[in-house]
């Protein structure tokens, strides 16, 4: 293989802000945090909105989160606008 072309493949803990679960895998994503671990490391910390751990389709649960106020983001640019299309 050829030199200084691969990213760097390392541990990096990816961690599920909506249950607060965390997990330890190899991956070349950039990450800006780090944490330390169970056996005393520090590695780079990639946080996410949803994993299979919190997403309904593998756990089976509805679940309404909305963590960045989008509903109310979209009613502060539009209101209630109440109109039909086409006539």
């Amino acid at each position: 293989m050829k030199e200084g072309i691969h990213p760097e493949y390392r541990e990096v803990i990816f961690q599920d802000l909506s249950i607060d679960f965390t997990f330890k895998t190899r991956s070349t994503i950039q990450c800006r945090d780090k944490i330390t671990w169970t056996d005393g490391k520090e590695y780079p910390l990639y946080k996410l909105d949803v994993t299979s751990e919190s997403h309904p389709f593998y756990t089976g649960k509805q679940k309404v989160m909305d963590t960045a106020g989008r509903i109310d983001k979209f009613r502060q640019r539009f209101g209630n606008r109440t109109g039909k299309i086409g006539g």
